[in-house]
């Protein structure tokens, strides 16, 4: 059947079919035995009040002549409707119903037109035909409140450019009526040049879809979910009590004792479910995901090739398409919906220490939505432990700082430790007493107690992620997804129009070869083509290109992380030739303090610069699904900003200090920049720093500025151009809204891959660096709290509502946090063992030490330099700066004395020290790792309960059927018996009968049996 072509089977009279039998459908229904793909065999039942559309005339729709009555669509009746009508507005709740405030609008298509310069809305073309009657019958506009030119009226120049569109999109509603929706359109609208086409989907078109879908309805049947007992039910009901005030007052979150069976929904088994109130059966949240596949599914062909609604929206046909939020969630006489519930319960600061209405989020947004806000919530809860911890550690630091001996050491001015100038020829010698402050500080995150930590958060990773796993087992539960597995997505439109341009170039090159050939050979060729897709050598330009566009943003980050270095040696060296010696004795904070500001700033930046490279990057690649196209930018965001976010801070953890030679041997950038030095108490204090700073700042800045500032401006630059656009109507101003006009006016959701990778990028921090900073839970459990409720204002006031997405898991989230949590055991041992002092502390308490104590540890890891050995031009300018010469100057390595036959040659402590520290990686990397893997292995992924409960559904599906399958059978049995009693009785009454007419008697018998 040709694309254009609709065939039409009319069914008798007396043959009703399915479970509407009787009723009239507002739409096109397909037969069952239509639904095994039988093309030729199309059916259709068609109202008496729809016309059809015939082979000939291509692209006009087929209207719904009985809406059009209902809502008064005549010009003259129409005036007189509204004239009678006190406020038609609130009849259909201000654009929540159609016009006859039945119909529940589900869906929303918006497109810009323009109106002709006698100010009437130019809707559609009218095509004029003489010959057939009923062509005039079907070039009735859409039902709705757009004007029709008439007959007899010239029509005004519009642009080609339009009129494509608007032949779109006449084409493209036609198929969705075809489909059986019904559609109503809106450009009598505050909003100028904005037309609106309100869909709603009728009873027939849920249950068709519902049974494609396979979506999981409630039935009648309600079994008694399993509660503990003993010991058990009294703790849990103590935790109740406790926890009652932090509990949303929503119906969705009280602990229910029962729950409805759920089964997969088919129309031939309707008399299962709880059809008792068909409006609300499938509420809104389903009810637009239905309408959406139908959209995704329907084509528009009149383009150069097959267009979906995504393709329409990325060409311009419509400028929008999205459901619609369920009211208004502030003002006055607002009635009770989701929305304003959720606003009060859930998106407002007032309510940050309550639980989340998880359940009432997957009832308005859906369970993808609904698994996102679930795993922050549960990822918040796993931090407050870690918090505690950490602030304990930090404690612990702060109480011991005056104890430990290292630092002593060093703030004693009684040592006069000279220390080696740490730039040449500007830098004189210095005091270690000068760097005390540095030194204490360093203490309060290099103790014991860190190493403690690192292994209590590589602990923490996995039993979170165990928690996890059990909370989404529960979730899926309780939301009827236990055995949904997601089916392959439509192709995308990209993936389309690149399989055809390529089937089109190849069918162009096989009619130059075979100009001659017979028509069948041309028919094979085109049903071949039908079948392409695309390879992989289709797409190694783009694979090409994301590889070297990949590999030139790492080395862009890499290129300013070393720009960020030459800053630090500059600015130090430049500092120090300041005359003041407070501006000497604070050279090292002021010059960390700055680059790394600088760096937040660049990271900041690169941030948003690498999301928009990423997705062009998946883009040219034209993945073929949805799914594939988010897993692919997904991946390649991550890469980009987990580089661009972790390198600054890899730099400082394992590579300052580690390149820098010694006195008279310097390593030197470009000849002339001298490598930075670690302080002497270490380079985890400036880790710290470098932690604290860019966690904090990337929080705040991203938080406030991008998810609260700039959503405020474009709201603020969209109300100036509507009150702009208002000042010249002043009626249209003075009415009030409809829904779907206030929200076209919101943000349009743009995906949770944004949420998701600011919360990943931030457990990056929790875990990764953790020995550096253990206050690092503890912020991002600050943050986290303001995040959720700063999150949920955001989807339930700010954005569209987006269409509901059934998932069953966080998807490659997962998999990525995994990798972050075996990344950070192998982070934090080597952190531990090279950044920080504990691991030579060890060894020289229990190898070097006389006395068994720390005293004598900082001479032990200074070695000694003879100012003689300097090279030319690299001596201090003022060797007398502290007052007196300097003869030998100490340095922090482990080297031979000048004094020895190898001088300032590698000493055996060194080699001693290094072995102790891979030692340490080994141990700590593999003991951990087993740690955490006992831990995954001890936690089951499915909770028991929920086990025997899912085991005790399947049972009672199981027995359902069977009392089905015998109440069938009892039917059976007893109809034979009368189709007995009825033989005999026609047997013993007329037995002549019977004789003469012998073929008469099988008429007793012959009526239809229907089970």
């Amino acid at each position: 059947m040709e694309k254009d072509e609709i065939h039409l089977r009319r069914l008798p009279a007396a043959a009703p079919w399915g479970p509407h039998a009787g009723s009239e459908f507002h739409g096109v229904d397909f037969l069952p035995e239509d639904l095994n793909e039988a093309p030729e065999e199309t059916g259709m039942r068609v109202n008496k009040k729809y016309s059809c559309l015939p082979a000939e005339e291509k692209g006009i729709h087929i209207i719904n002549i009985r809406a059009i009555e209902d809502i008064g669509y005549d010009q003259h009746e129409s005036t007189l409707l509204n004239s009678l009508s006190k406020n038609p507005d609130a009849d259909c709740k201000y654009g929540l119903y159609f016009r006859d405030g039945k119909r529940k609008v589900d869906y929303i298509l918006v497109y810009h037109y323009k109106k002709s310069s006698a100010g009437r809305t130019l809707t559609r073309r009218v095509h004029h035909n003489d010959s057939s009657a009923r062509s005039t019958k079907q070039d009735q506009p859409l039902p709705g409140k757009g004007v029709q030119l008439e007959m007899g009226e010239s029509e005004p120049h519009v642009d080609y450019h339009e009129d494509d569109k608007r032949f779109r999109r006449e084409e493209y509603e036609g198929n969705l009526v075809e489909a059986g929706l019904e559609l109503e359109r809106d450009e009598d609208t505050k909003i100028h040049g904005i037309g609106f086409v309100k869909i709603h989907a009728p009873w027939n078109v849920l249950c068709r879809e519902a049974e494609f879908l396979k979506l999981k309805m409630p039935t009648k049947k309600m079994y008694q979910i399993n509660q503990t007992h003993g010991l058990l039910k009294k703790i849990n009901s103590v935790i109740q009590k406790i926890t009652e005030p932090i509990q949303p007052k929503v119906a969705e979150h009280k602990p229910q004792t029962v729950k409805r069976l759920s089964y997969p929904f088919s129309r031939e088994k309707q008399h299962l479910f709880d059809l008792s109130d068909r409006d609300s059966f499938f509420d809104s949240k389903t009810r637009s995901t239905i309408v959406y596949e139908i959209l995704k599914r329907t084509t528009c062909t009149k383009a150069k090739y097959s267009m979906g609604i995504t393709s329409l929206l990325a060409n311009g046909v419509y400028s929008a398409a999205y459901p619609l939020h369920d009211g208004d969630y502030e003002g006055e006489n607002v009635e009770p919906n989701d929305r304003k519930l959720l606003c009060e319960e859930w998106a407002s600061y007032g309510v940050f220490y309550k639980y989340q209405p998880i359940d009432l989020v997957r009832k308005y947004f859906g369970e993808k939505i609904g698994l996102y806000f679930a795993w922050l919530g549960v990822y918040t809860q796993m931090l407050i432990p870690a918090s505690i911890v950490g602030i304990i550690v930090f404690l612990y630091g702060c109480a011991t700082v005056d104890e430990n001996i290292p630092s002593m050491e060093m703030c004693d001015q009684r040592n006069n430790i000279t220390m080696c100038p740490l730039c040449d020829r500007t830098c004189s010698y210095w005091k270690m007493s000068s760097a005390c402050a540095t030194a204490r500080a360093s203490h309060l995150f290099d103790n014991p107690a860190t190493v403690f930590f690192s292994v209590f958060m590589a602990l923490w990773a996995a039993t979170f992620m165990e928690h996890w796993k059990r909370k989404q087992m529960r979730l899926n539960y309780r939301w009827d997804l236990t055995g949904f597995e997601e089916e392959e997505d439509h192709p995308r439109a990209e993936y389309e129009a690149k399989v055809l341009e390529k089937s089109l170039r190849k069918e162009h090159k096989h009619k130059e070869k075979h100009r001659y050939f017979p028509e069948e050979t041309a028919n094979k060729w085109r049903q071949r083509t039908d079948k392409e897709k695309l390879t992989w050598k289709d797409r190694f330009p783009a694979y090409l290109t994301n590889f070297v566009g990949i590999i030139f943003m790492v080395g862009l980050t890499f290129a300013i992380v070393f720009g960020v270095i030459i800053y630090r040696i500059s600015t130090a060296a430049a500092l120090a030739i300041s005359s003041t010696p407070s501006g000497r004795s604070s050279v090292r904070v002021t010059v960390t303090a700055t680059a790394v500001i600088i760096n937040l700033v660049v990271i900041i930046i690169l941030d948003e610069v690498y999301g928009c490279i990423a997705r062009w990057l998946t883009q040219i690649e034209v993945p073929k699904t949805d799914k594939n196209f988010e897993e692919r930018l997904i991946f390649k965001a991550f890469l980009l900003k987990f580089v661009n976010a972790y390198t600054p801070i890899f730099y400082v953890a394992f590579f300052k200090g580690r390149f820098v030679g010694r006195p008279g041997d310097y390593v030197y950038i470009f000849h002339s920049f001298r490598m930075e030095e670690c302080a002497p108490g270490g380079c985890l204090m400036e880790l710290c720093i470098q932690l604290s700073i860019i966690m904090l700042g990337k929080q705040l800045i991203q938080n406030n500025l991008f998810e609260i500032g700039i959503p405020k401006m474009k709201k603020f630059i969209r109300y100036m151009k509507l009150k702009r656009r208002r000042s010249l109507d002043h009626e249209e101003h003075m009415k009030k809204k409809q829904r779907y006009e206030v929200d076209y006016n919101l943000e349009p959701f743009a995906g949770l891959t944004p949420e998701y990778m600011e919360m990943i990028i931030q457990f990056g921090f929790v875990t990764l660096f953790v020995a550096s900073f253990p206050l690092a839970p503890l912020f991002a459990l600050l943050n986290n709290i303001i995040e959720i409720r700063l999150d949920a204002k955001k989807f339930v006031t700010e954005l569209r509502r987006p269409v509901a997405v059934r998932a069953k898991d966080i998807g490659i989230w997962y998999n990525i946090l995994r990798g972050i949590g075996k990344l950070a055991v192998i982070i934090n041992a080597f952190v531990i063992s090279f950044t920080s002092d504990f691991i030579p502390r060890l060894v020289y308490l229990y190898m070097y030490s006389e006395n068994g104590t720390m005293h004598g540890f900082v001479n032990h890891t200074l070695s000694s330099f003879n100012v003689s050995d300097f090279q030319a031009g690299t001596a201090p300018n003022d060797p007398m700066d502290l007052g007196y010469e300097v003869q030998i100057c100490r340095y922090k390595d482990y080297r031979e004395p000048p004094w020895s036959e190898n001088k300032y040659d590698i000493s055996k402590d060194f080699w001693a020290v290094l072995a102790a520290r891979l030692a340490f990686v080994i141990v700590f990397q593999n003991l951990v790792m087993f740690m955490s893997d006992f831990v995954d292995w001890i936690i089951p992924d499915i909770p028991k309960d929920i086990s025997q409960q899912i085991h005790k559904e399947k049972v009672l599906m199981v027995e359902v059927f069977m009392r089905e399958e015998q109440g069938k059978l009892q039917m059976l049995e007893t109809w034979k018996d009368k189709d007995k009693k009825k033989g005999e009785n026609c047997n013993n009454h007329s037995p002549r009968l019977s004789r003469s007419h012998s073929g008469s008697l099988s008429s007793c018998h012959s009526y239809p049996l229907d089970v």
